[in-house]
């Protein structure tokens, strides 16, 4: 009995497999010799299902490197070796090797979920019905989550909402923007019934989507879509070659014209105040806490992509982002100019830049070299600065928090902090009031609190306050993928970059119009008539 219930096993995650993976999404022709009326027939069918949804998050098209390296490495506070930020780090995608992941990776996920809603739905027997009930509601999560990412990427794209073995026609047009956005609408507010709340016994495993994940992703969409309609205004940026301050007129984001701009930063406030009044979340006490291993998945980690044991997910991302990594140095580290933007006493440079570490040559260096007296002597110790890539600002994030210099670590990534959720309020009740409230004030002093940085200066302008929040934004999430979407929801990105031109070690940061949207896989248009030509300037 035990043989053939582990031989079933592996027979539900073949055919599973068979079912939904694809190389090349809208190409993907599914073969298999059990139909899925014979194969979705029990609650563990339909766990198997679902775990392969999340499984396409963990290939070579998504984050084993492509979708981190083209929009981490793609905003104004990164900095890096040639060799590495050379392609998208530059600007240009089309030299990368993963350059078509995010296209096919997000599809697969979209198919895979397609899947699961088709048959799930069907099974009426040997399954909870509350388990039913949450594994379509994470299905319907990340489908929208899924789309999310396709519309902030590609602009207007195909929306599938049957699977390739439901309906094999690869001939689909893109949906205009504001239609895309209205699936993603749809798709997280039917998660948010199905889902339970965080600590339900019945919400899943660690990692998985739930209520108030559901809520915090749709305030974050309407966040994107309310600052991408606004029609007018400015945004302060500090940076450029003299790291000055620059203050960019924004511009609407292709789609979204004529958004009543107000009323989606009203949704986004509410909604984020759902999530902040459930009380199923707060901030860590400590911001390295962040980062321990002891610390994933509570309280502030409301969904961390977990690192699966026996694998390259995670350790491939902090060989590069690491302050030592398994080829010598690491690839990736915050710029001067951005470094320079932070208080001497945050939290988030003192405990989460690699400060006062022992690279593999037994030397001590420190980092920055204008800092010598907080970090030339520590404890005793005498550090040094020698000027070169031994001393940049590499982040503890993706590293053993107890020691920085581990080369491989089984750090999780990130996808959604309750810190965000309280910025996401700040801003949009900033917005939406015309002028930052009293609340707006205390969430965003919140997170400030936690690094141990001073509260924001009192009294701002409503586009004062919308500038710091940006700021404030940029120096939480630093490296964590957040920042090229920022600059681009708020119309800033080609201004911001190009003031900054060649950046450090000669990486060109000037950005023409094809950057703001990526290229649509040439397989894709080969393979779908209904796409009649590609982004501009691709």
């Amino acid at each position: 009995m035990r043989l053939l219930n582990t031989l079933k096993g592996c027979l539900i995650l073949l055919v599973v497999m068979l079912l939904a993976s694809c190389k090349k999404q809208l190409e993907e022709k599914p073969y298999s010799f059990l139909s899925p009326e014979n194969f979705y027939k029990n609650e563990n069918d339909a766990k198997t299902a679902i775990n392969g949804v999340y499984s396409a998050l963990y290939t070579y098209d998504l984050y084993l490197q492509p979708i981190w390296n083209m929009t981490v490495l793609d905003d104004d506070h990164v900095s890096g070796v040639d060799w590495f930020l050379g392609t998208t780090g530059a600007g240009n995608p089309q030299g990368y090797w993963g350059v078509d992941g995010p296209w096919v990776g997000f599809y697969s996920v979209i198919n895979r979920a397609n899947t699961v809603l088709e048959n799930v739905a069907l099974i009426n027997t040997e399954i909870d019905p509350d388990v039913k009930t949450r594994i379509l509601g994470e299905a319907h999560f990340l489908r929208g989550w899924s789309y999310f990412q396709l519309v902030q990427l590609y602009g207007a794209v195909p929306v599938r909402l049957k699977s390739l073995s439901a309906d094999p026609n690869a001939n689909v047009p893109r949906s205009p923007v504001k239609d895309v956005y209205q699936e993603i609408i749809n798709e997280l507010k039917q998660a948010e019934t199905m889902l339970f709340p965080v600590g339900h016994a019945k919400a899943g495993d660690p990692g998985r989507a739930t209520r108030g994940l559901a809520k915090g992703m749709l305030a974050k969409v309407y966040l994107t879509m309310a600052s991408g309609s606004l029609a007018s205004g400015t945004v302060t940026v500090r940076g450029g070659t003299d790291n000055g301050y620059y203050v960019h007129d924004k511009t609407v984001v292709a789609g979204l014209e004529g958004l009543d701009s107000k009323v989606y930063f009203g949704l986004a406030r509410d909604k984020a105040l759902e999530v902040i009044n459930s009380g199923e979340y707060s901030l860590f006490t400590s911001w390295k806490n962040i980062w321990s291993k002891t610390s994933r998945n509570l309280q502030e980690h409301m969904w961390e992509l977990q690192s699966l044991a026996g694998t390259a997910f995670v350790n491939n991302l902090s060989i590069y982002f690491s302050a030592v990594s398994t080829f010598g140095r690491g690839a990736v580290w915050f710029t001067n100019n951005h470094y320079m933007d932070y208080e001497d006493a945050d939290k988030r440079v003192l405990d989460g830049v690699t400060h006062n570490w022992q690279i593999n040559t037994g030397a001590k260096y420190y980092y920055p070299s204008w800092q010598s007296s907080l970090y030339s002597v520590v404890n005793g110790v005498t550090y040094s600065n020698n000027g070169t890539t031994d001393n940049r600002a590499f982040t503890i994030k993706y590293a053993d928090v107890n020691d920085p210099t581990v080369a491989n670590s089984d750090a999780f990534y990130p996808l959604m902090r309750y810190a965000e959720i309280l910025l996401i309020y700040a801003e949009a009740a900033n917005e939406a009031n015309e002028a930052p409230t009293t609340e707006a004030y205390a969430m965003l002093n919140a997170v400030r609190s936690r690094a141990s940085a001073t509260a924001a200066p009192a009294s701002m302008t409503r586009e004062q306050f919308r500038s710091y929040v940006l700021a404030e934004r940029g120096r939480e999430f630093v490296l964590e993928g957040i920042r090229r979407f920022d600059l681009m929801r708020w119309g800033i990105y080609q201004q911001v970059m190009n003031k900054i031109s060649a950046g450090q070690n000669n990486i060109s940061k000037v950005r023409s119009l094809r950057n703001l949207l990526w290229p649509i896989p040439q397989s894709e248009l080969n393979a779908n008539q209904a796409i009649t030509a590609n982004n501009p300037g691709w």
